[in-house]
């Protein structure tokens, strides 16, 4: 009890300094992505049960691909240009069982590297959500034959993508097609134009610029990706702290950059 209380207030000062965690449900996942991406063979995911009941999840690969407007839509065979990574990784276990505020390690790893070509490859580490089974005879019934009683559950599942990454990137990103909207809150509207042979992903920040005033933020979204092989997303945002600017002059900054703040491109939207 003591190391799992350990654990668990290590994930929580490790996510309030680096955010990298992925929630949904009572299911707590950290890192939200995985990327291989040099010598590494073996990376972990640390799962915590933040509910008051007991759950269990089996975990499995599932294939995406991304739309232009950043939706992602259920495969089985890859697009044109697109590498599927589950051939290439083995993971343990393959299902969970997670009391209240219980914690696990789940441990990735390359296989068959000697297989991988240059370029990368993307599948998505998927936990559902294992309903508890319900005891025969413990339904519960009505008196009226006349009555159709019809018991719908929701199976949850979560999941995140996993990356293998061999050879030098050739990425190149543009911003374009920038436009914004005045006539409720003030709404940018963007494309993220991708070329090369991996994905991108990274966080957008914009700035108000504007003569005789320092550069003001705006603007700032994390955790956007383009995943290959896509070639375009578009995305809007509404941007905030906008309430003492004349959008009507002076012109926007706006960039793409990694987590570590290495910028991918930046371009500049005149207001006037």
């Amino acid at each position: 009890m003591i190391r799992k209380n350990i654990f668990l207030l290590s994930l929580i000062i490790f996510i309030c300094f680096q955010g990298n965690i992925f929630a949904q449900g009572d299911l707590m996942i950290m890192p939200k992505r995985i990327v291989f991406d040099g010598p590494e063979r073996s990376q972990e995911v640390n799962l915590v049960n933040t509910g008051s009941d007991s759950a269990t999840y089996a975990i499995s690969f599932i294939q995406y691909k991304m739309k232009e407007d950043g939706s992602f839509e259920q495969i089985t065979e890859p697009e044109e240009s697109q590498k599927f990574a589950d051939e290439f990784l083995r993971y343990y276990p393959r299902r969970v069982s997670l009391a209240p505020n219980e914690a696990q390690t789940l441990k990735l790893q390359i296989t068959r590297s000697g297989n991988l070509q240059n370029g990368e490859y993307r599948s998505h580490l998927y936990f559902r959500a294992v309903e508890k089974q319900t005891a025969l005879g413990s339904e519960q019934s009505t008196d009226s034959d006349e009555n159709i009683s019809i018991n719908i559950k929701t199976v949850f599942g979560i999941s995140i993508p996993v990356i293998i990454r061999k050879g030098a990137s050739t990425t190149e990103i543009e911003l374009n097609n920038v436009s914004l909207d005045l006539s409720n809150k003030p709404t940018l509207s963007i494309s993220i134009n991708r070329k090369g042979n991996m994905s991108v992903y990274g966080n957008i920040f914009v700035n108000y610029i504007s003569e005789n005033v320092a550069p003001i933020t705006i603007g700032s979204v994390k955790g956007i990706a383009v995943y290959t092989p896509n070639e375009k997303r578009d995305f809007s945002f509404v941007l905030q702290n906008t309430e003492e600017i004349d959008l009507s002059q002076g012109s926007l900054e706006i960039s793409y950059e990694s987590d570590l703040g290495e910028v991918y491109t930046t371009t500049i939207y005149q207001l006037d």
